[in-house]
């Protein structure tokens, strides 16, 4: 019951109160929009959701139902709790207050704790920001902030539309990005990540995108001695971003 008060908490309904929660500047997390709406005033209601770029899931009218009995007129929306920031004025402004950027990129990571345990190290191994897809992300609710000890709260996260666009901008910004596979060659600590860096986890169930795959610098392992293959993704990405905190206080540029 506790977790239901708390999405409906977060839970705005109705075409003209999502457009006045966007338009007051609020972050809408999780957008639901029923199948096949038309008129004028949804016409408006797409355009502004288009101009701001926020990501909508289509769905049968049944499914809002089930959600809330009140009049949604075809729209249920959840606001966030953390403001996402955009990844192309953070990596100047990082640039410009003389830091070392050391990023992190997470390829659907559905599973809401393990997105908070990765944010929780992220913050304490001096990530600088989390960059995660406006679709197929874990969403980033009160479960999300609890597991990640508030490092939600403290730590950048950035969503972007189109992570191949991300992947451009960072390797064009000068920074080595490396993906964590167990299929890799190259163990972790053999890598050199003392300059801008950024990391890439992929998904429990089949690792990185292979369309990113082209756009990394190279990829890293962990090496495993027992019978199971793989780690948690928040256990594997815990590895990795301490090593990168390791090389940077042993050798600070």
């Amino acid at each position: 019951m506790k977790r239901q008060r708390e999405d409906k908490n977060q839970m705005v309904f109705g075409i003209r109160a999502i457009m006045e929660a966007i338009e007051s500047g609020k972050e809408i997390e999780k957008l639901l929009i029923q199948n096949g709406l038309r008129g004028g005033l949804y016409h408006d209601f797409f355009q502004l959701i288009k101009y701001h770029n926020i990501p909508f899931n289509n769905v049968p009218s049944q499914g809002l139902d089930r959600i809330t009995r009140k009049n949604h007129q075809g729209v249920i929306a959840y606001l966030s709790p953390i403001t996402y920031q955009n990844i192309e004025n953070l990596v100047p402004m990082l640039y410009e207050d003389g830091k070392n950027p050391f990023l992190l990129l997470l390829d659907r990571i559905t599973d809401v704790r393990n997105f908070g345990a990765i944010a929780r190290t992220a913050e304490c191994s001096g990530v600088n920001a989390i960059i995660i897809p406006s679709r197929g992300a874990a969403t980033i609710n009160e479960d999300a902030i609890k597991t990640s000890a508030g490092a939600l709260h403290k730590i950048q996260v950035c969503r972007e539309d189109n992570l191949k666009i991300t992947l451009e901008f960072l390797k064009n910004s000068g920074i080595k990005i490396y993906g964590i596979s167990e299929k890799a060659t190259d163990y972790y600590y053999d890598v050199d990540f003392t300059g801008p860096t950024a990391l890439m986890l992929g998904s429990e169930e089949n690792g990185i995108s292979e369309a990113y795959m082209k756009y990394l610098d190279g990829f890293i392992k962990i090496p495993m001695v027992g019978q199971i293959e793989s780690l948690n993704v928040s256990v594997a990405g815990g590895i990795t971003m301490f090593e990168v905190a390791k090389q940077r206080l042993i050798s600070p540029n």
